[in-house]
């Protein structure tokens, strides 16, 4: 019924919505996420009395609602060893993806607590089918179960994993590229940062899809977006809280590589950031902080959209910008 209604024209979305066209300075909402966000304004969550596990079942029924998975595309799943046990890998490929294909290994978002690869299932099979590459889908261990730095070295041994086996996975281990989206974006980031400082194989180029990149959580935009466009900054500092075993840790640039000293020769950078999102200026400013290092990097700021659009895909005007954004990401793995 949602992705119907979603049909609708911008005029009527606003109408539906109740209120003018939300604008923040020059950006202007774009009405089907204003549309969207009146249908879920009841949905409030009280962040002191909420459990990781409430947050986890929610937020997989609320992924539910996605575009169709991707003909063509099939997938497997692999167990791999890191620090003494096993998680899961995700492994999407299809007919386009012949022997020695690029790869994206790939770190769902959900502020290192809640999200996993059924999650982001169809955003993943999308990307292998877009990118013409096999995806990787990481389900690396959560918070606060495992605190920092248990995801960032899960991704690390999941990458590692990737491209020692990459003969028996048929792809070309000079084009292994990692991604990931919000939490998962910060831990692709990390790991580029943190790999190059160890001497270790970086990846191919970077995926950077709205990304958390300074957990001090002080940008403008994080209370300008405060509330009510999804993500929050109540959210942001609740997943903090889980993720961090302390406050001091937010100085690590491998919990926030916004402040790390030297981020010269790193892999090249898609960087999708959005307009009305509590996280956009630390995104944009990452962004410029790469290019101003001396790296390559696409940088797009979608100004009316709203944090987690990229498994948004059956709102219109999505799909052309997650075009972008694999038409650039390709062109850096090749």
């Amino acid at each position: 019924m949602i992705k119907l209604l979603m049909m609708l024209p911008n005029w009527l979305l606003l109408k539906l919505s109740g209120k003018k066209q939300i604008e923040i300075g020059k950006r202007k909402l774009h009405p089907p996420f204003q549309f969207l966000l009146k249908l879920t304004e009841n949905l409030v969550t009280d962040f002191d009395t909420l459990t990781p596990d409430q947050f986890r079942a929610g937020y997989l029924e609320q992924n539910r609602i996605a575009p169709k998975f991707p003909s063509g595309i099939d997938w497997k799943d692999h167990q791999i060893e890191v620090s003494g046990t096993k998680i899961l890998v995700r492994e999407y490929y299809s007919p386009q993806t012949k022997e020695g294909c690029p790869a994206l290994v790939y770190f769902h978002g959900g502020g290192w607590v809640i999200g996993d690869i059924e999650t982001h299932h169809q955003l993943t099979g999308y990307l292998c089918e877009n990118l013409e590459a096999k995806v990787f889908s990481v389900d690396y261990r959560l918070s606060p179960e495992e605190k920092y730095p248990v995801p960032l070295d899960d991704c690390d041994q999941a990458f590692e994993w990737v491209l020692n086996n990459s003969d028996a996975l048929g792809v070309d281990k000079n084009k292994i590229a990692a991604g990931g989206d919000s939490a998962g974006g910060n831990l692709t980031a990390a790991l580029c940062i943190r790999r190059k400082k160890e001497n270790k194989t970086l990846p191919k180029a970077q995926l950077l899809l709205y990304p958390v990149t300074d957990l001090h959580l002080q940008k403008s935009s994080i209370n300008e977006c405060a509330e009510g466009f999804f993500l929050t900054k109540a959210a942001m500092e609740w997943f903090r809280k889980h993720y961090l075993n302390s406050l001091d840790e937010m100085k690590d640039p491998f919990v926030s590589p916004l402040v790390a000293e030297d981020l010269s020769n790193l892999p090249p950078a898609v960087v999708s950031t959005a307009g009305f999102d509590p996280l956009r200026d630390e995104g944009d400013e990452y962004a410029k902080k790469l290019i101003s290092s001396g790296n390559n990097v696409f940088h797009q700021e979608n100004h009316g959209f709203i944090h987690g659009f990229a498994n948004l895909g059956y709102i219109p005007g999505v799909p052309q910008v997650l075009n972008e954004i694999c038409s650039n990401l390709k062109k850096m793995m090749k």
